[in-house]
């Protein structure tokens, strides 16, 4: 599913999940073993995330030298013989779908077929239309940097966000026509500045925002977005094991089941299947895939100097992710880090049943991936708890020397 928690008020949230099917990756052979500062220092993230209540926990480190990978916890909570998470396990990376989105829009702004300070109107007509919200107030700068004023549309009541309401809408489907209808039911949060609307300021996560910039893609290309992230971002990259899985619940293996605390339930209920959106949050990858993105991106392989720019160009937001001095740009955050004055980008992601969270040195030259395989939503401590030792991990990985 999409980003349904991860600002760091609990959200009643639609549950709803990703798939496909395929082999063992081949980066799951050989994992390195942590060790020097920067290996104990994610086997420590790991093993801290894993403390607060997650299942299990899989992470890895990469730069231009290679890899090392650390992982906690089991991979089946009720299996007779507890495994351990396996190495190279798939999962549902959830919003952090949105930096690869916006790296395509990117590449269209690059190939002059597309610009930031075009209106969704232009490219959507009557799309955005209803309840005051209006297209024609609205640019792909605001899509991409969540200053639409657009509403969410994961509006699931409170009282339907159950183990029982998750096992109905397990298996249904949403089209992006759809979930926009949903988010346009109600006037707008705001609408963009009429005169200059690319450089509002006012900012507001939603998920509406990435459904809208994926339709934008395929009215620009004639293509389905999935196709154009395939052939621009995946293939180029050898993301062998990255998955577009459309409308199918499943997740291929190797994988760990997924866990959902819901609210105020004491016990997890397995949530590892579900239909997990669109442009917005339904990759699925494994840590070493999504790492080599993530240093791709920001090492200038996938965006020109002018593109990669915009990216980075932000607005300080808050009540997102429990961390001072975030920043959002077009897809990608940025937040300071100990020791660097550039500080990091990141992004990452929650669906039901995995947590997505990661980090890249604003050269490339270093990322940190991991996923965990519980997402808590039992209480608002708990669920700040894991983000926070999530986000220190990533912190205290990319800080360490080698």
């Amino acid at each position: 599913m999409t980003d349904i928690s991860r600002r760091t008020g609990l959200t009643a949230a639609a549950a709803a999940l990703l798939a496909g099917t395929a082999g063992v990756p081949a980066s799951a052979a050989a994992p390195r073993t942590p060790n020097g500062p920067r290996g104990r220092a994610l086997q420590r993230g790991v093993d801290a995330i894993r403390a607060t209540g997650a299942s299990g926990v899989l992470a890895e480190v990469q730069d231009a030298r290679g890899r090392t990978t650390a992982r906690a916890g089991v991979s089946d909570l009720d299996a007779p013989a507890k495994g351990p998470v396996p190495w190279g396990a798939y999962y549902r990376i959830g919003s952090d779908t949105k930096t690869y989105t916006a790296t395509v829009v990117l590449q269209l702004v690059q190939e002059g077929r597309l610009k930031l300070t075009d209106t969704v109107e232009r490219w959507l007509p009557g799309a955005i239309r209803a309840h005051g919200n209006d297209g024609r107030r609205i640019t792909v700068t605001n899509l991409l940097r969540q200053t639409s004023g657009l509403n969410e549309y994961i509006t699931a009541e409170s009282g339907d966000f159950t183990p029982d309401a998750y096992r109905r809408n397990r298996f249904r489907p949403q089209s992006p026509q759809e979930q926009l209808a949903v988010a346009l039911a109600k006037p707008p949060q705001w609408l963009p500045d009429a005169d200059d609307p690319a450089e509002e300021r006012r900012w507001g996560y939603s998920n509406t925002n990435y459904v809208v910039a994926g339709m934008l893609v395929e009215a620009v290309t004639g293509h389905p977005w999935a196709q154009e992230v395939h052939e621009r971002i995946v293939e180029p990259l050898g993301l062998r094991h990255t998955l577009i899985p459309g409308t199918s619940s499943y997740v291929p293996r190797p994988t760990a089941t997924g866990y959902t605390y819901f609210p105020e339930e004491t016990r997890p209920t397995v949530t590892t299947l579900g239909f997990g959106g669109g442009a917005d949050g339904c990759l699925i990858s494994t840590t070493h895939d999504h790492g080599t993105f993530l240093r791709a991106l920001l090492g200038g392989r996938l965006l020109r100097p002018a593109q990669l720019a915009a990216m980075k160009s932000t607005v300080p937001v808050s009540d997102w992710v429990p961390a001072d001095g975030v920043r959002y740009g077009l897809g990608i955050a940025s937040r300071p880090l100990a020791g660097r004055e550039d500080g990091l980008w990141f992004h990452g992601g929650t669906s039901l049943g995995h947590v997505s969270e990661g980090g890249v040195t604003p050269d490339g030259a270093t990322a940190v991936t991991a996923a965990a395989f519980t997402l808590r939503l039992d209480s608002e401590e708990t669920h700040l708890r894991q983000a926070r030792a999530a986000l220190r991990m990533v912190e205290e990985v990319l800080g360490a020397k080698r």
